[in-house]
């Protein structure tokens, strides 16, 4: 399996866990507040857990940039240490 897919994974169960929505409709590109419902509190805890959980940070600007989930995978993966998946 990829880095992007098992970011993709970890982030899906995140998605569902966090914002309380059915896993089949968590996919590339939904859309945090369009599919999910997501407000800005919504979308501030779920990038907390996603720094806790891949130990990294997501500054101000990468957030407010971030729409779907397509997007905070390709951030993460980018971010993220190779080492995180051992």
């Amino acid at each position: 399996m990829e880095k992007r897919d098992k970011v993709f994974e970890k982030i899906k169960e995140m998605i569902v866990q966090e914002l309380g929505v059915k896993p089949e409709i968590v996919n590339l590109e939904a859309g945090l507040a369009e599919d999910f419902g997501a407000d800005s509190l919504d979308a501030l805890e779920l990038f907390n857990q996603i720094e806790s959980e891949f130990l990294i940070t997501i500054t101000d600007e990468a957030a407010t940039d971030m729409k779907n989930v397509q997007d905070l995978v390709d951030y993460v993966a980018n971010s993220v240490s190779d080492d995180y998946f051992g």
